[in-house]
């Protein structure tokens, strides 16, 4: 997640191009749960709402995501970053060797995937984009991470968590040959920690036709703090009650996500009208003693006292919050793209 800090410089020029190369019965019960809210809500206009699938849609109960599987991309990650200088920020060696990585992975899963290039800071920079084929190209549902570090350290919870959860998630879908209503669309952004760049690039370069089709886009930007909140973005009524279905499913209460508010990858589809969401399990602000006691964990103390420093390690990374927090995009995934 990017510092709250103004006049942040954006993208100035581009060139399209290609890199070388266990909860189970809470699961059920949320998407339930999910299923009569859909026949609640009905049909709504992009703009306003994410448009989960009719009620009569036959859909697939979401996947547990392995733990070990998303912490093994963290390793991979953390790996990277020791092998170029500590990080894997805008415009050095471990961010293009992250990028290469996941998209790796994703090019062997089936996934089509694609690299936008950008201009920033007069360093070149770059998103991966990684579409699942099938699915109505006019409705669109969207998950992405930012997969840049800041230049002090590794990013392991920020943000390591949200790309290496999204990551697994689209395997998962690989896994199972989904055959989703709407067209799946997975995205790593580069430059976030600049003021959002990649994402606004991304937005930026979109057609308005293009735009309209993303019915949803869903933001994971850290979402395993070692002190951590379970937050959901409130700016899409569907996208939003899709998640606290899910952990209301598991007996855990939510809050309004407003630490991150317009500081993270979301706001440029946002800003065009997209309908939006996601989750986060908080930065720097002070966890309060009604938090710990819903929580747990320590009150007074920062969700994540490693927020933009070299400590943001695999040591850094609350097991449960990531493991709750993974299976959480798998059923928001599932669910908004009517997974069959």
């Amino acid at each position: 997640m990017k510092l709250s800090v103004p006049g942040m410089r954006r993208s100035t020029s581009s060139t399209a191009g290609r890199i070388p190369a266990r909860r189970t019965t809470a699961a059920a019960t949320a998407a339930a749960t999910g299923l009569a809210l859909v026949g609640l809500l009905g049909a709504a206009a992009p703009a306003q709402s994410a448009q989960a699938p009719a009620a009569s849609a036959a859909v697939l109960a979401a996947p547990d995501i392995p733990l070990a599987n998303v912490k093994a991309h963290l390793t991979q990650l953390s790996s990277i970053a020791a092998a170029n200088g500590g990080n894997r920020a805008h415009g050095r060696a471990g961010y293009l060797a992250s990028l290469n990585y996941v998209k790796g992975k994703l090019d062997a899963a089936g996934f089509t995937t694609s690299v936008q290039q950008f201009t920033s800071g007069g360093a070149t920079g770059y998103n991966l984009i990684a579409d699942w084929p099938g699915g109505n190209a006019n409705q669109v549902i969207m998950a992405g991470s930012h997969l840049d570090s800041v230049t002090a350290g590794a990013g392991m919870n920020d943000n390591g968590s949200g790309s290496a959860a999204i990551l697994e998630t689209a395997l998962a879908v690989s896994r199972a040959q989904l055959k989703p209503t709407k067209h799946l669309r997975f995205a790593w952004w580069g430059a976030e920690e600049l003021g959002l760049v990649g994402s606004r690039y991304y937005v930026n370069n979109l057609p308005t036709a293009e735009r309209a089709k993303i019915n949803g886009y869903l933001n994971f930007d850290m979402i395993g703090s070692p002190n951590p909140g379970y937050f959901v973005y409130d700016d899409d009524p569907t996208i939003e009650q899709t998640f606290k279905n899910y952990y209301a499913g598991l007996g855990i209460a939510t809050e309004i996500e407003t630490e991150g508010d317009g500081r993270s990858d979301h706001a440029p589809f946002k800003n065009v009208g997209i309908p939006v969401g996601g989750l986060f399990s908080g930065a720097d602000y002070i966890k309060t003693a009604a938090q710990a006691q819903k929580w747990g964990g320590t009150s007074g103390r920062a969700f994540d006292t490693c927020y933009h420093r070299s400590c943001d390690s695999l040591s850094n990374i609350n097991d449960t919050a990531l493991d709750r927090n993974s299976d959480a995009v798998a059923y928001a995934v599932w669910t908004l793209s009517g997974a069959a």
